[in-house]
């Protein structure tokens, strides 16, 4: 490897590192906001706030490619494509869903055990592979998922003796960061630009927890202004900034690296939340442990198979 391409590789896990703090301390912005303004008001603002983020990030380029075409002579590409409509479509309300369920669990259950949980789609990834695309899954992620288990055992029901609903609910919000991880992998294999869908995807979320605000909730004005440094955190930062970041780390880290990088999360999760005063019992930090060593153990290239040299 050239020093050039070293130095490249340690810049993108360093900007891939600093999206995983942003989204690990998110948790606590959105524990603060939400106790403020309700769930789908503080959903909707933080998306219309990643929309115009993320706008001039997927415009900008979109127009001085268009204007470096036509002085060539060339006929542009159009913005929107049928596989980017598809793939906002299924994004979006993937990620509406699993946003919608991990604030109402981040409100119940505290920042720190809620980023542990939401990274259990680190395991449901691969496992959603197996049964769509009948991929096979090795020995090793099964260990890791017994391990996540039993880790899930630990921080969600030793406390209380049961699974609460808030529990259920952050299971099911990594289920459907899964579906939106798999869903944006399929169509950027299709061609699909990364940032176009991003921004697509937030577009189609906010507009359906806009429907969702004004059908079952009420805001004060005055809650929400109160509450403006979590909303803009949660949307500017967390939805356009890091999300912006992952797609430039991803250009030149290998997966198994931009993953584990990612997973780190929760450990941020964690720690913002003992910063604010959260408070872990032994069980839930051991149960903590387990899913963290679940997580990064599953990352790991152990037993595959080499790919063949041509």
């Amino acid at each position: 490897m050239s020093k050039t391409s070293k130095n490249g590789t340690f810049g993108a896990s360093l900007l891939m590192l600093l999206a995983a703090l942003i989204w690990g301390s998110s948790f606590v912005a959105q524990e603060k906001g939400l106790e403020q303004i309700p769930n789908f008001t503080f959903l909707a603002v933080r998306s219309w706030l990643a929309v115009l983020a993320l706008l001039p990030v997927a415009l900008i380029p979109h127009f001085r490619e268009k204007a470096r075409l036509a002085r060539a002579g060339e006929t542009p590409k159009p913005f929107f494509t049928k596989d980017l409509l598809k793939g906002c479509i299924v994004c979006g309300f993937a990620l509406c869903a699993a946003t919608a369920c991990q604030q109402i669990g981040i409100a119940h259950a505290g920042a720190g055990k809620s980023g542990f949980l939401t990274a259990l789609y680190i395991l449901m990834v691969p496992l959603i592979g197996l049964v769509v695309y009948r991929r096979r899954v090795s020995p090793l992620l099964w260990a890791c998922v017994a391990i996540a288990l039993v880790g899930m055992y630990f921080l969600c029901v030793s406390d209380t003796g049961r699974m609460t609903l808030w529990d259920w609910l952050l299971i099911a919000c990594a289920f459907g960061f899964s579906v939106q991880i798999t869903a944006v992998d399929r169509y950027l294999a299709k061609g699909v630009d990364g940032v176009r869908l991003s921004l697509m995807q937030f577009v189609v979320c906010a507009v359906l927890s806009t429907v969702a605000m004004l059908v079952l909730e009420k805001t004060d004005p005055a809650a929400l202004l109160g509450a403006w440094f979590p909303v803009f955190y949660a949307g500017v930062l967390s939805s356009g900034v890091a999300f912006t970041l992952q797609i430039q780390s991803q250009k030149t880290l290998s997966p198994t690296i931009a993953t584990l990088l990612m997973s780190l999360e929760s450990v941020f999760a964690a720690l913002g939340g003992a910063v604010f005063g959260e408070r872990l019992t032994p069980f839930q930090l051991l149960g903590c442990a387990l899913v963290f060593v679940a997580v990064v153990f599953a990352q790991l290239p152990i037993g595959r198979k080499k790919p063949k040299t041509a």
